[in-house]
């Protein structure tokens, strides 16, 4: 807001309303169950402290009381859909646990479509993160002589190719869902095409590759095959230490 300091904060510091009067109207979670809703039905594009505002039924300027930047909102969300991981006993298998951690998040994901645009290490701290790095930790535990440097970068390199791959899944979708043809007619003529391409001979290399098991093409037997080579380049049976 116009005139307000320009100095660091952390919403979570904050109080639930600032300044002095009745007890709030909303709390952070009205709020930030109000701006899910918003970017769930049309897209993060849709949330805006003014939408926000008219989905609780108050004022925009109101709303700055509660949530001062739209960054703030932001983060609101992020924690509130991090919420929604489910977080269980470990089971003493680490890598069982990380690839269940993994399938959580992309599920997650495929629920609140926006969410892989809002990940950022910045809203990593929040209540509910907290408690999802808490839960990635103990589930690392086993893991008992790879320092908590390296149990973190296991945590963030696994959640950022999940973030990766989720990306890809949904503009994939989305591009499916623009065509004015079928899918099955699209891979036809581009396969069509590749075909005519390969056969010229100017590509061995490639024609080559083709002929050759291309491995799994199911979407989930790719995911888990992408974890796995994560996952192995932290365990310690596989030659790290």
């Amino acid at each position: 807001m116009a005139g307000r300091a320009a100095v660091p904060e952390v919403i979570w510091a904050r109080p639930e309303r600032a300044g002095r009067g009745p007890k709030p109207a909303y709390s952070r979670a009205d709020i930030a169950a109000a701006a899910v809703r918003l970017a769930d039905a049309g897209g993060l594009d849709a949330v805006s402290m003014r939408h926000v505002a008219a989905e609780l039924g108050c004022g925009t300027m109101s709303l700055y009381n509660y949530v001062p930047r739209k960054e703030d909102l932001y983060e609101l969300m992020v924690d509130a859909v991090s919420g929604e991981h489910e977080l269980w006993q470990p089971s003493g298998d680490w890598r069982a646990d990380m690839l269940r951690v993994a399938h959580q998040t992309r599920a997650l994901m495929h629920r609140h479509t926006w969410l892989p645009r809002l990940m950022s290490p910045v809203y990593g701290f929040s209540p509910h993160a907290l408690r999802y790095l808490e839960h990635c930790l103990a589930c690392l535990d086993p893991l008992q002589e790879m320092t908590y440097g390296m149990k973190m970068q296991l945590i963030g390199l696994l959640n950022g190719v999940v973030t990766m791959y989720v990306t890809n899944e949904l503009a994939t979708a989305e591009r499916t869902r623009n065509l004015p043809w079928s899918e099955e007619q699209e891979n036809a003529v581009r396969g069509a095409y590749l075909g005519r391409q390969l056969a010229s001979g100017a590509y061995p290399r490639m024609a080559a590759a083709f002929t050759e098991d291309a491995g799994p093409l199911d979407p989930d037997a790719v995911f888990d095959m992408v974890l796995a080579r994560v996952l192995d380049a932290f365990d310690p049976g596989r030659g790290r230490s």
